[in-house]
């Protein structure tokens, strides 16, 4: 019988070569936690620059905007317009208060982290605006309008009546006020689509700008209802103001 022979190795001969450290849990829950970090900063900074230059959300409070909004509505507002994009009449716009529309409100009750945490997620738009500062209304007149109404029959803009009823609730007169005015250069004349229960332009001539807008506090134009889904719709601009003469849109 033959004997097994065992085989030397030289003390020179090449380690066998070694596995890759083995990271302890630690190290891999620390490595997971700043990768969660950096998605959520980058995820906040993301939704910053486009609540600041693209799409902002905001809560419907009141009724002024029925039947086309209702109460607890929320919708998404373009700031491309204006801007790069024209504001036309029939557009709905969100703008700040130009002073003395809105009354003093009683802020949400929260604790100190609630009303922090609310605060921050408004400040990079992952939160609806509470439209405490802020209104929406539709373009009636542009700048160089003349906007009118004998409190009976249609609203006209520039001589010619304004068929809207597209937008208005059925049975809703145009206006139960009458007015004539003349919109001045960089401002608007604004108006709710549900007419006796809007304090718009005609309810403001004591105002700063005397019940207009100016172009500048406009924050972007209403695009669409996101929220609640079953009253989920794209908010266009009607046909209504086709057959007005004049200046179409303004910048």
């Amino acid at each position: 019988m033959s004997e097994a022979h065992l085989q030397h190795q030289p003390d020179d001969a090449p380690a066998a070569p070694a596995g890759p450290p083995r990271r302890s849990p630690a190290a891999g829950v620390l490595a997971a936690l700043k990768e969660v970090v950096l998605v959520v900063v980058v995820a906040l900074v993301v939704s910053l620059v486009v609540k600041t230059f693209l799409l902002q959300a905001f809560f419907i409070p009141s009724q002024s905007m029925e039947q086309t909004l209702d109460i607890g509505d929320r919708v998404v507002v373009s700031k491309l317009t204006p801007g790069p994009f024209e504001l036309h009449r029939g557009d709905v716009v969100v703008f700040s208060d130009p002073g003395g529309w809105l009354l003093p409100t009683v802020p949400a009750q929260r604790g100190a982290v609630g009303a922090a945490v609310a605060a921050a997620l408004e400040f990079v738009g992952l939160l609806p605006e509470d439209s405490d500062e802020h209104l929406i209304k539709r373009v009636i007149g542009l700048p160089g309008d003349r906007v009118a109404c004998d409190g009976q029959g249609p609203v006209s803009v520039n001589g010619s009546p304004v068929e809207e009823s597209g937008y208005l609730a059925a049975g809703v007169a145009p206006s139960q006020e009458a007015f004539d005015v003349t919109v001045p250069a960089g401002q608007l004349w604004v108006m709710g689509d549900n007419r006796p229960n809007s304090a718009d332009s005609r309810e403001h001539p004591d105002a700063p700008y005397g019940g207009f807008v100016p172009v500048e506090g406009v924050v972007g134009r209403a695009y669409a209802v996101v929220w609640p889904l079953g009253h989920a719709s794209r908010l266009g601009t009607p046909h209504a103001f086709d057959a007005v003469p004049g200046v179409s849109g303004t910048s």
